[in-house]
């Protein structure tokens, strides 16, 4: 995610979020002032959470979001870093 999403607890939030769908993963920061966030899950449950990606928390300021497939890993949870 690009726009305002460090120092607004995108990614605790995020976190919430996926567990509430049932989705798991992870959030970071990236050096770039970007968020990267890989996500698991049933197709709908990882849709509904994309969804919520392209506003995330009060206090974001979400300008873009790329998607793109990957591996998926076995993630057990959803972890913040």
């Amino acid at each position: 995610m690009s726009g305002v999403v460090q120092g607004v607890g995108f990614r605790w939030s995020a976190r919430e979020a996926a567990g509430r769908l049932g989705v798991t993963g992870f959030a970071r920061n990236r050096a770039d002032a970007t968020v990267e966030v890989e996500a698991e899950g049933e197709p709908g449950a990882v849709d509904e959470f994309v969804a919520w990606l392209h506003s995330g928390p009060p206090g974001a300021r979400v300008t873009g979001v790329e998607t793109r497939e990957v591996e998926t890993t076995g993630a057990s949870g959803f972890d913040v870093g």
